[in-house]
């Protein structure tokens, strides 16, 4: 958005996500409507329908979004040190999901609904699995160095997300007391990464 309150050409779609996140997180996906957006941006009523035909296709936009911010940052942190040990990036990829379901909690309620509809798109269940297979390939990498367990990738993933999902979940909740949320964090991610290395 310029200065004067205007749009370039093309931004139009970006800002009316970026708003319809900031509704949801405040008001939840109930306070969400295209004509709401269009008045908040100060755009015609009709404006938002030349980039999301109704307000499922709004609520599946900011779904595909989500994932594709989650997965970027969850690929950046199982890459980040590539030559390093895979429980540091395992440890990097556990702070980014819970940094990022604190900080999106609302968005991140979506995400999982809009993926598990019925009528839930094909992108959106691929963006949805990439982002377990993502740490499932770091996973089957420490396999292969003998840095990680033998089983299923993809379960072992499964309890992984659980983890750090779960302790997500306390914290927005405000379940973890006097805990500053980084020292259970780093005590969750430590007792995890013990459970998946090899037994001796």
């Amino acid at each position: 958005m310029t200065a004067d309150g205007s749009y370039h050409h093309g931004n139009l779609r970006a800002a009316l996500l970026e708003r319809a996140e900031a509704v949801l997180a405040a008001s939840g996906a109930e306070g969400l409507s295209l004509r709401g957006l269009a008045r908040d941006l100060g755009v015609s009523h009709a404006a938002p329908s030349r980039h999301f035909r109704d307000r499922r296709a709004l609520l599946d936009a900011l779904a595909v979004s989500g994932f594709t911010t989650l997965n970027a940052r969850l690929r950046s942190a199982a890459t980040d040190g590539a030559d390093g040990p895979v429980e540091a990036r395992l440890a990097e990829l556990g702070r980014a999901y819970v940094d990022f379901a604190v900080g999106h909690t609302a968005l991140l309620d979506l995400m999982f609904t809009a993926k598990h509809a019925d009528d839930s798109s094909a992108e959106l269940r691929e963006l949805g699995r990439e982002s377990l297979l993502i740490v499932a390939r770091l996973l089957e990498a420490g396999q292969r160095t003998g840095a990680v367990r033998p089983g299923d990738p993809v379960r072992l993933a499964q309890v992984a997300f659980s983890t750090v999902h779960g302790l997500a979940l306390l914290a927005v909740a405000s379940l973890l007391d006097d805990t500053p949320l980084s020292e259970a964090t780093e005590l969750a991610l430590e007792v995890l990464l013990a459970g998946l290395r090899p037994g001796r």
